[in-house]
């Protein structure tokens, strides 16, 4: 996804990834949306937003979920949003992410890992996001916060040196949460030279006049400022890069 999309002849541009122009693919046990370019689902223009290489949005059946499989020279990220999402890795890791809890596993030099709803009654919702890393052939290695749920306001759950108690995050990105409550509003002031990614969890809100609904994506290039209106109740992730 090249920034000419987003800033043609100069123009100052928001380009909103809908919900339903996501790719899609549906195993059964698992629905997969899939933001950009990931597995069957191929699309030339969307491989990825600078840094961002992967957003999928997941839901698997209850006492279902992915075998063990490797990964290597990438962040991994898990945002549980409703369920329960069991964790094993061949660094010896066993552990559960619930929502309210970020999970990061440092792909570097290469690692296994398996992931399953750990319910046996109740689907797993969750977005599985992959960060470029900033050079290849880290050390692998594991983290899980639990995020500080401060009503209407940004909250840093990511970032390249692990401030406020934030994930450390292998890449010149910040991560941020925002859970608003209807009519409330929230401004973020971007770096010169910065660009952004707002994941739309839940809800609606409207990005400096354009509207966004649960599951869409918008892209931000040469834009100073942003400000998020909560039409409902929202969650959101802000990638700042």
């Amino acid at each position: 996804m090249g920034n000419e999309i987003f800033n043609h002849k100069g123009m100052v541009v928001i380009y909103i990834r809908k919900a339903h122009e996501r790719g899609l693919s549906n195993a059964g046990w698992l629905n997969s949306f899939h933001t950009f370019s990931f597995g069957e689902y191929y699309d030339e223009g969307f491989m990825g937003f600078d840094h961002l290489r992967v957003i999928n949005e997941d839901t698997v059946q209850a006492g279902q979920g992915f075998g063990t499989h490797p990964h290597r020279d990438m962040e991994i990220i898990s945002y549980v949003v409703e369920g329960e999402l069991a964790h094993r890795d061949s660094l010896g890791t066993g552990s559960v992410i619930r929502p309210g809890e970020i999970q990061l596993m440092s792909a570097g030099t290469g690692v296994s890992h398996s992931e399953f709803n750990h319910s046996k009654s109740s689907p797993l919702h969750f977005l599985q996001i992959w960060i470029i890393p900033g050079q290849a052939g880290l050390k692998p290695g594991y983290q899980q916060i639990t995020i500080q749920k401060i009503p209407n306001q940004l909250i840093l759950i990511g970032s390249p040196d692990g401030r406020e108690g934030s994930i450390v995050i292998h890449q010149a990105v910040d991560l941020y949460a925002a859970y608003c409550e209807k009519g409330e509003s929230i401004q973020h002031t971007f770096k010169e030279g910065h660009k952004g990614w707002l994941q739309l969890v839940k809800g609606e809100v409207s990005l400096n006049g354009e509207s966004l609904s649960a599951g869409d994506g918008a892209a931000i290039v040469d834009v100073a400022q942003i400000q998020i209106d909560a039409v409902t109740d929202v969650e959101w992730l802000l990638f700042d890069m």
